[in-house]
Formats: C-alpha cells, sequence, structure tokens
C-alpha cells in the first residue's frame, strides 16, 4: 500500500531512504490522479522491499511540491540515493511506470 506523506517527512521519508523511492503527487479533485491511483497501489504491493511507494497530497502540503517544481498532477518522481532520477505527468499505464521503476533496479 502506497503511504501518504507530508512536507514534514518529506526529507526523511524520500531523501534519506535506503530504497529508491517513488513519489506519486496528487490531488482528491484531480480525475486522472483517481484513475492512477489503482495503478500506483498495485506498484507498491508489486515492488515491496524494492521500492518505496508514497503519495503526497499537493492541496495539503504545498512546500514541497513548490519546491520540485510540480506544475500539473498526476507527477511521479523516482528517488534513488536523494536525487531526482526520473519524472513524469500524466496518467501513465501501469507498464510505463514499471518500465520508470525497473530501470532505477538495474
Amino acid at each position: 500500500m502506497a503511504i501518504e506523506i507530508n512536507d514534514l517527512t518529506f526529507e526523511e521519508s524520500v531523501l534519506q531512504a535506503e530504497l529508491p523511492v517513488l513519489v506519486d503527487f496528487w490531488a482528491p479533485w484531480c480525475g486522472p490522479c483517481r484513475s492512477l491511483a489503482p495503478v500506483i497501489e498495485a506498484l507498491a504491493e508489486e515492488y515491496a522491499g524494492r521500492v518505496e511507494v508514497l503519495k503526497m497530497n499537493v492541496d495539503e502540503n504545498q512546500t514541497v511540491p513548490e519546491q520540485l517544481g510540480i506544475r500539473a498532477i498526476p507527477t511521479l518522481i523516482l528517488f534513488k540515493n536523494g536525487k531526482i532520477v526520473d519524472q513524469v505527468s500524466g496518467a501513465l499505464p501501469k507498464d510505463a511506470v514499471k518500465t520508470m521503476l525497473d530501470k532505477v533496479l538495474a
């Protein structure tokens, strides 16, 4: 299950994480975000122990999305060793997100 994070837990949960981290920046009113949610949940289970899958509500947390320059949601950002290694926006198919994750695990 994807874990919800906030501005206060971002540094510890993402930047200091030992595993690669996929963060889904979303909002409850966003239709594409809602359609992507089941994909994110499925990937959280499928990649458990290999990739941390986290979610951040951009309505409730504005500092981190602003610092990262997020202009559209959903935006998925993949971090490894505290650095951004990939970033995409839009409701992607599961295979596209899997390709992104598999690259960082290779």
